[in-house]
């Protein structure tokens, strides 16, 4: 693992349609960017946390919640916690606008390398 002090624009507001997974790369980790229908932006890795992995960003989106598309988990966008009664974690990290810039911080997260 590496703690890692960076922040990447990742697109324009518009490049996120709603409720529509979009792969994107920040450095060397691979996000899973989804837009929710209220217009909110969330960053994740690209990681499913199941132990048989796989992509999330083909996921479904219903309000702040992602369910993947492989095993049918249910993850909060806000924090990548895995809902009950499943168990696990994907990294979330912080995302912010500035104009229709859309802007994602790796700031002081652990990430595999």
């Amino acid at each position: 693992m590496e703690t890692v002090n960076n922040e990447f624009v990742i697109g324009q507001v518009q490049d996120f349609l709603p409720q529509i997974g979009r792969v994107v790369l920040a450095g060397n980790v691979e996000l899973a960017v989804f837009r929710t229908s209220d217009g909110s932006i969330y960053a994740v890795e690209n990681r499913n946390p199941h132990p048989k992995g796989g992509p999330l960003a083909e996921g479904i989106v219903s309000g702040k919640y992602l369910y993947d598309p492989l095993y049918d988990w249910k993850i909060d966008l806000r924090t990548g916690e895995v809902q009950a009664p499943d168990q696990g974690r994907v990294a979330a990290y912080p995302v912010t606008l500035n104009g229709d810039s859309v802007s994602v911080s790796l700031n002081g997260t652990a990430v595999h390398s």
